[in-house]
C-alpha cells in the first residue's frame, strides 16, 4: 500500500478505497496544492455547510439602500421642503439619497438653477448626511449623492 499514516499522504486508489470503506466521499479541497489536498467526508453534508456559511456571510454584510429624489429646475419652496423631509427620513434610516434635477425640453438652459437647488439641498441636509458626490450633469439630469452620517 502506498500510504504514509504519519503525514497523512496516500495514493489516490488507497484514498478512494479508504473513503469507500467508511461509506463516505473523497473530496478535493485544494486542487492547486502540490500534492492536491483531499478529505474523506460526506459530500452532501460538506455542500450543506458551505451553503450555510455563504448564507451567514451574506446576511451579515451591510445592504446599502439608495433612495432617489427628483426635483425640477424651478421647484418651489413647498415642494422643496416636502422632498427635504423625505430625504431626512431616508438618511436617518441609514440609506443613501440620490438627488437629481431633471431638465425637460429646453429647461436645460437653467443648469445653474439646478446646481443651486442641489447645493441648497445638500446644505439643508448637512447635519444628517454628507455629500458623497457633488452635482454633475449627465445628459438631461444633474445628479448628487448624499450618504448618511450613521
Amino acid at each position: 500500500m502506498g500510504e504514509n499514516i504519519e503525514t497523512g499522504i496516500f495514493q489516490l486508489r488507497d484514498a478512494l478505497n479508504l473513503a469507500e470503506e467508511q461509506d463516505l466521499d473523497l473530496v478535493e479541497i485544494s486542487p492547486s496544492a502540490n500534492p492536491p489536498v483531499c478529505k474523506v467526508i460526506d459530500y452532501k453534508k460538506f455542500l450543506y455547510e458551505q451553503k450555510k456559511k455563504q448564507k451567514e456571510i451574506k446576511s451579515k454584510s451591510a445592504k446599502i439602500v439608495v433612495k432617489e429624489i427628483r426635483l425640477g429646475p424651478n421647484t418651489d419652496d413647498h415642494d422643496f421642503n416636502f422632498k427635504l423631509k423625505h430625504a431626512i427620513k431616508f438618511l436617518e434610516d441609514g440609506a443613501k439619497v440620490k438627488v437629481d434635477v431633471f431638465f425637460k425640453g429646453r429647461s436645460i438652459i437653467y443648469k445653474d438653477k439646478g446646481e443651486y437647488i442641489l447645493l441648497r439641498f445638500a446644505q439643508e441636509l448637512e447635519e444628517y448626511g454628507k455629500v458623497e458626490r457633488l452635482p454633475k450633469l449627465e445628459g438631461k439630469r444633474m445628479i448628487m449623492i448624499i450618504a448618511s452620517k450613521k
